[in-house]
């Protein structure tokens, strides 16, 4: 959709050159959404590609996505062996109600930033305690858990002029055992719930609620835990309020679907460990 408020496109090529944000100025990566409805408020767009961020950087102890790393990208990224987890990235990538077009396009940190609840790299990213770089207006950075960085339903801590850089993965997290889960109301539709646990070496289990609810709800347990008590600490943890209700799913199914993916979740994890 052509954008007929649109007077000019900045293109910075560093941190320095970002212009001085002000009221109708908009961060441009992929522009999935931003070019598909009117956005009668804009007046400039702040164009990121020119900063040539590395899509993807394998450190020591992190793996960096930069915000402007496409889902085709991130789907193609070459895992080590050691990496168990791996598998998450190609199974949340398939989670987007997306074409290849929108794949090549679309990026993870837009996801983020959009902060729907069936937002997959926020599913992706929050099991994998990812963490947010933010760069603020006056030159400084804040750093947050994904977990905390979505607050609701298109609902972020970001302010107006802040800019996601990056989300840091700790490479302990992609070396976990992983089992993942994944409904919709419809064969091809948007996630109504997308769950995803992981253990760690030390046996503590990671149960990562995403898409049934309007944020990312995390639950840790020091060991798998029997079915009951995880029931228990779901149904204390994620109230009702919590949990999204649109055409895509009403609430009380979303909750329903949830202990019961949990459940196969931790079905699954238990049955590797002893094998």
């Amino acid at each position: 959709m052509d954008l007929n408020t649109i007077n000019s496109v900045a293109h910075p090529r560093s941190r320095a050159q970002l212009p001085v944000w002000t009221a109708g100025d908009a961060w441009l990566a992929g522009g999935t959404w931003l070019f598909s409805e009117p956005q009668v408020h804009l007046t400039r767009l702040i164009d990121l590609t020119d900063l040539k961020w590395p899509a993807l950087t394998i450190g020591d102890t992190k793996l960096s996505i930069a915000a402007t790393c496409t889902i085709a990208q991130l789907d193609a990224l070459a895992c080590p062996a050691d990496w168990l987890t791996a598998p998450l990235i190609n199974h949340c990538c398939r989670a987007f109600l997306a074409s290849f077009k929108i794949w090549k396009t679309a990026t993870v940190g837009g996801n983020l930033c959009m902060s729907l609840p069936a937002g997959p790299m926020i599913s992706l990213t929050s099991a994998l305690d990812g963490v947010c770089t933010i760069w603020k207006a006056d030159g400084t950075e804040h750093q947050i858990s994904v977990a905390d960085f979505v607050v609701g339903d298109q609902r972020n801590v970001l302010s107006s002029s802040d800019l996601l850089r990056q989300i840091d993965i700790p490479l302990a997290a992609l070396r976990r055992r992983a089992a993942f889960r994944q409904i919709s109301l419809t064969a091809v539709g948007r996630s109504a719930a997308l769950l995803i646990g992981s253990i760690d070496s030390e046996g503590v289990l990671s149960l990562t609620v995403t898409a049934s609810t309007v944020r990312p709800v995390k639950l840790s347990f020091p060991r798998i835990p029997g079915g009951g008590e995880l029931r228990e600490a779901i149904l204390h943890h994620v109230p009702d309020s919590l949990y999204h209700d649109d055409v895509h799913g009403k609430s009380f199914w979303r909750k329903h679907m949830t202990l019961r993916l949990a459940e196969e979740i931790r079905a699954e994890l238990s049955s590797a460990g002893r094998s």
